[in-house]
């Protein structure tokens, strides 16, 4: 938790974490929503250049939000198509917070993503499915680094 898109993809704010944990951290993973922006993989690949070269730095945009990786791995309304989910670029406010309310988890820490997430990471591989282009490549990256 960073403060914003803004503060995530400033290299001297990542430095600080860096070096304050680099000793006692095996693979730094920083995940960013894209909003849209067609350049941000660029910025996220020049990060990666910046900080792994003697450590494991991953840099990650989901397509177009995080809670889109939540929302797959979840049961949907049966009126949500997930082309249409998957394709929005606003998918938080459009899906995921109307999901939070109806599963009544809005009070709940991270005003209801703890609890969806902990319940979509159990369907690690459904999620793999159908988010291939950014949590799937992940995915990979991370088996083999380990």
């Amino acid at each position: 938790m960073l403060g914003g898109i803004n503060e995530a993809l400033k290299s001297d704010r990542l430095r600080e974490i860096v070096n304050k944990y680099d000793g006692m951290i095996d693979i730094f993973i920083l995940c960013v929503d894209r909003d849209g922006e067609p350049s941000r993989k660029q910025r996220l690949e020049q990060l990666e250049a910046e900080f792994g070269e003697n450590r494991v730095f991953f840099a990650e945009n989901a397509w177009e939000e995080i809670e889109t990786w939540v929302l797959a791995g979840l049961d949907l309304p049966p009126s949500w198509r997930w082309a249409e989910v998957r394709a929005e670029k606003q998918v938080k406010e459009r899906y995921f917070e109307p999901l939070v309310l109806q599963r009544c988890v809005s009070t709940r820490p991270g005003r209801g993503r703890e609890a969806l997430g902990e319940e979509a990471s159990r369907r690690i591989a459904v999620i793999r499915r159908k988010c291939p282009e950014d949590f799937d490549a992940l995915a990979q990256r991370l088996e083999a680094a380990i």
